[in-house]
């Protein structure tokens, strides 16, 4: 998918793009193909052949930072490769959030405006607690507004046109992480936890061994991942324009 061409580029090199502009002191593209290493030859990005049998890219990532030898305080920002038009200020805010919060991780998220974005699973949600900090992610609508859909049986929760439950705010989790190098190597070493597994969220692996993760709004319009056909499309669209 990475290798896929958005305006005539591969999608890895929009996303390499976008990871230089942010300022960062290093840009490094984990992968275990030979392919997308080679498409990214002509770039400023470093790149790191890793195994082939990670089961998530924060354990990639693990991996990584074990090769480059970076200290524990290291600062890793984490986007993914489906992400080609992350906007470079987002990913110095959700590195600065990290070092604000002291947490172990940090990530962003944005609001759902949508009733089928709420209820669909491809579009992760998140709730928070008075700290900004995550209580839980999930591919179901969370919260459940039991007032409102438990009223909608079947698909009618999904295409009602009613607005969504206000003023509460429904967020939607961007895929974007910050942590520390010495917390990669923690998470690495913890088993895959059944929250993880089940809603297949590698996030939920901290949540669920007790570790906090910061979160807090992209302080900039985040546009979708490309994970469909129809998402290339969309992207093909939006390159054409911006």
């Amino acid at each position: 998918k990475p290798l896929r061409l958005i305006g005539g580029r591969p999608m890895i090199a929009r996303v390499v793009e976008r990871a230089l502009m942010s300022g960062a002191r290093e840009v490094v593209v984990a992968t275990d193909d030979q392919r997308i290493a080679q498409a990214l030859v002509d770039t400023a990005a470093r790149v790191c052949l890793t195994r082939s049998d990670h089961l998530s890219g924060t354990d990639r990532l693990a991996e990584v930072a074990a090769q480059r030898g970076w200290p524990d305080a290291t600062v890793v920002v984490n986007l993914q490769g489906d992400e080609p038009f992350a906007p470079p200020i987002g990913l110095r805010a959700v590195a600065e959030l990290l070092v604000r919060a002291g947490t172990p991780m940090a990530t962003l998220c944005t609001p759902i405006r949508d009733r089928a974005e709420l209820f669909s699973p491809s579009v992760v949600k998140v709730v928070v607690d008075s700290q900004g900090h995550a209580l839980y992610f999930s591919r179901a609508p969370i919260p459940f507004a039991r007032d409102v859909f438990a009223l909608e049986a079947g698909a009618d929760a999904v295409t009602n046109a009613s607005a969504l439950p206000m003023p509460f705010e429904f967020w939607r989790h961007l895929g974007i992480y910050a942590y520390r190098a010495g917390f990669l190597r923690q998470f690495a070493a913890l088993a895959p936890s059944p929250l993880e597994q089940i809603e297949c969220l590698e996030q939920l692996r901290a949540l669920s061994a007790g570790f906090g993760i910061a979160v807090a709004p992209s302080p900039e319009l985040f546009p979708a991942g490309v994970d469909t056909e129809a998402d290339l499309m969309r992207a093909e669209a939006w390159a054409a324009t911006h």
